[in-house]
């Protein structure tokens, strides 16, 4: 590695260097973060396929939960428009 300085003192790297400097330092990062989290190894992309299968199996449960509320609501209100209905128009009653 060329090391020089300017007259301000800074280091100057060439850039091919430079570039060489940053992807080692990124590559090294992005191992320690993944052995923080534990997903180290052989088994780190299986790990990471679960754990977005997961993800979308919350997601797919969300949507199915939503729906099945708005379906539950709907269908109250309907039902209770229609006893409205009924009283209204006399249907299941006596005679006044």
């Amino acid at each position: 590695m060329t090391v020089r300085r300017n007259d301000q003192g800074f280091v100057r790297v060439p850039e091919s260097e430079f570039e060489t400097i940053l992807a080692r330092a990124a590559e090294e990062g992005a191992k320690r973060a993944l052995s923080d989290v534990g997903l180290e190894g052989k088994e780190a992309a299986l790990d990471i396929r679960d754990l977005r299968s997961l993800v979308e199996c919350i997601r797919l449960v969300r949507r199915t939960a939503v729906q099945t509320t708005v379906r539950m609501i709907t269908t109250g209100v309907m039902l209770a428009l229609l006893a409205g209905i009924a009283i209204k128009l006399r249907i299941f009653g006596g005679s006044p």
